[in-house]
């Protein structure tokens, strides 16, 4: 891939966005690179519904890439349970739409897909483990990787394990929720540790799938962080990171102590290996420990800055 390619970014305002972004722009210059959203959330963002198939024509016809990221999706696990048609619209039809065009003006598509396709039976999950979805999300995620697959010959799939990333304005998924609470003045984290999975750093994940897409392996990937935790060991090294372990106490818990505020079904097990990357020598994704380490150092800013 060179600089000569023109990239189209679906669904860029979200917390991986921000990344995807920056590296594109890094990588292919900001005058070829067009990131849109539904919500307009930041100067350089464009007004595009992945859910509109002629507007995501015009958009193909407008901007003419040769690449496509598709980041575009609804990944809060209750809503799309409560919103069924919203979660197949946006998942499923916006995926197919992305994989058609693609095919149809002959851009190479990448598709995001998440850990959360698989029914936690196993302890782990391999690139080549058959999925299973349990909740809605996951189904409509899967559908779009199972469609890119059957209509596409250059494609990448990335799948993505625990999401981390985006910052305190754009993080919609753990560490946010628990930096929220230690914010609002909470001296104890209730959390559970019969919830396994592997993190995912926005900034590692952006970085990496830039490398693997000049590789030309295309196809499907896990890509997840290395090593491998419960919600629990998250939320106990973010405390730490924080220095607050002397100030805040995390409490265990298990998954039925928050049964009403989370009703989706979600596997046991989210655990991802990246096999395929190791394999062929393009694995970039570092420990999660180190990303969250990383990572943190937002939240610091932000919290003793206000003391």
């Amino acid at each position: 891939m060179t600089k000569d390619e023109r990239v189209l970014i679906t669904g860029c305002g979200g917390m991986l966005g921000k990344a995807v972004y920056e590296k594109a722009v890094e990588k292919y210059g900001k005058e070829s690179v067009v990131a849109t959203d539904i919500d307009l959330n930041e100067e350089w963002l464009s007004l595009l519904d992945v859910r509109d198939t002629a507007k995501y024509e015009e958009a193909f016809q407008k901007y003419k890439p040769t690449i496509v990221i598709h980041l575009a999706a609804l990944t809060d696990l209750e809503y799309c349970e409560q919103n069924i048609n919203d979660a197949w619209a946006t998942n499923g039809l916006g995926a197919e739409n992305a994989a058609m065009l693609s095919r149809k003006y002959d851009a190479l598509l990448v598709y995001i897909s998440t850990a959360g396709i698989f029914d936690g039976e196993k302890d782990e999950y391999a690139d080549f483990d058959t999925p299973n979805p349990l909740s809605y999300y996951a189904k409509s995620k899967y559908h779009g990787e199972t469609f890119v697959e059957k209509h596409l010959s250059k494609y990448y799939v990335f799948r993505a394990g625990w999401m981390m990333g985006g910052g305190i304005k754009k993080d919609k998924k753990f560490i946010n929720k628990i930096y929220k609470q230690i914010k609002g003045g909470a001296k104890e984290l209730f959390v559970v540790d019969d919830k396994l999975g592997t993190p995912t750093y926005t900034v590692d994940f952006a970085s990496s799938m830039m490398k693997v897409i000049d590789s030309g392996y295309y196809g499907l990937y896990n890509q997840v962080c290395d090593g491998s935790c419960s919600r629990l060991d998250v939320a106990e090294e973010f405390v730490k990171l924080l220095d607050l372990q002397d100030k805040i106490k995390v409490t265990k818990v298990t998954s039925d102590y928050f049964k009403t505020e989370y009703f989706a079904p979600r596997p046991a097990s989210e655990k991802l290996i990246n096999v395929k990357l190791t394999m062929r020598g393009i694995n970039y994704m570092r420990d999660w420990r180190v990303c969250l380490k990383d990572y943190s150092e937002e939240f610091k800013k932000d919290f003793y800055g206000t003391i």
